[in-house]
């Protein structure tokens, strides 16, 4: 079974950092399809960072050069480091997973329950 917990959150200051971190079990990250999501208040959900099975990393235009999506494998750990925050990253994050190739036009199979990041001005 596959249990995703997110932990990392908090409150800070724009304009500065907070990494999250995503630990998996029954599920292991090489050959998967990994993801980061947020979604703000009264907003819909959207998806922040994914990387694909092959390594490829693709960002949201909105955290482009801000956030790094990085893997732990020996700790089964995905991280989602946040730099230089702005009021508007406020949101929930999530971390999800898919088995094999990364879903198209579908959500992920495998959620967290989140972690709250407030970002203050």
């Amino acid at each position: 079974q596959v249990q995703l917990v997110e932990s990392g959150g908090g409150s800070v200051q724009a304009g500065g950092s907070l990494r999250l971190s995503c630990a998996a079990s029954g599920f292991i990250f090489d050959r998967n399809c990994m993801g980061w999501f947020r979604q703000g208040p009264g907003k819909e959900r959207e998806e922040v960072v994914r990387v694909s099975r092959d390594g490829l990393t693709t960002y949201a235009p909105s955290v482009q050069g801000r956030f790094t999506i990085s893997i732990d494998s020996a700790k089964n750990t995905l991280y989602l480091q946040m730099n230089s925050l702005k009021p508007e990253d406020t949101a929930m994050y999530y971390c999800a997973a898919e088995i094999g190739y990364c879903p198209v036009r579908r959500r992920f199979d495998y959620w967290g329950q989140g972690t709250q990041v407030t970002v203050t001005s």
